[in-house]
């Protein structure tokens, strides 16, 4: 199989954007249905692993890309329930979407209550598999991409002074700069300078940016 080893991407071309492509791990005790699995995924470009075992998965996660976790939630030993708590236990990042048969119905519910992004019922269809692939680690991205960007924020805000700090608050606040520098006991110029100053640190170019930043990084 072809493919990248670290997590997904989308290509896409200038009207429309192909499926996410990503790290798909199979976690499945029926060798035939995993190979099924593999034949239907690596065709739309994705990167397969197999494991016979919630265990073995588990034992192997430190060295594996991120990316869509397929779990039959019937498994030998650890069930794929438990896998899913397990996974949220550890912190790990892995959208994990279940596999079902007609009778799972309880335990398809109580997976997603536990965490699980989305379910598959056999018999699966390769469409569907693209597409639900697809959502969840569409999903799971958008959520990484936030916790990063809280967390440059964060790393902005630490770098300021508490002058500077204050000056933020009073633009978070909508304040103009005659009132923060009222407020401050500092000249119009001197905010003026400070809030240069916040924009130069944070790359902000509006009082909205500079306020978005702030709320991200918890001030």
């Amino acid at each position: 199989m072809n493919g990248s080893d670290d997590g997904c991407r989308s290509r896409g071309g200038p009207e429309t954007e192909a499926p996410a492509r990503c790290a798909v791990h199979i976690v499945e005790d029926d060798i035939a249905i995993g190979k099924a699995l593999t034949a239907l995924l690596g065709p739309q470009g994705h990167t397969v692993s197999l494991h016979a075992s919630a265990e073995a998965f588990l034992d192997g996660l430190p060295n594996l890309p991120t990316g869509c976790v397929l779990v039959d939630i019937r498994l030998p030993g650890m069930s794929g329930l438990e896998l899913i708590k397990q996974l949220k236990a550890r912190g790990a990042p892995h959208p994990v979407i279940v596999i079902s048969g007609h009778g799972d119905v309880d335990l398809v519910v109580e997976a997603m209550k536990s965490g699980a992004a989305d379910y598959l019922q056999k018999p699966i269809r390769a469409a569907r598999l693209a597409e639900t692939i697809a959502q969840a680690w569409t999903e799971q991205t958008d959520i990484l991409g936030q916790e990063a960007e809280r967390v440059r924020c964060a790393a902005i805000l630490k770098t300021l002074s508490g002058r500077q700090r204050d000056v933020l608050a009073g633009v978070v606040a909508g304040k103009l700069n005659k009132e923060i520098a009222h407020e401050l006991g500092i000249s119009v110029r001197t905010v003026e300078g400070y809030r240069a100053d916040l924009m130069a640190k944070t790359g902000g170019k509006s009082a909205a940016e500079l306020a978005r930043i702030a709320v991200l990084a918890g001030l």
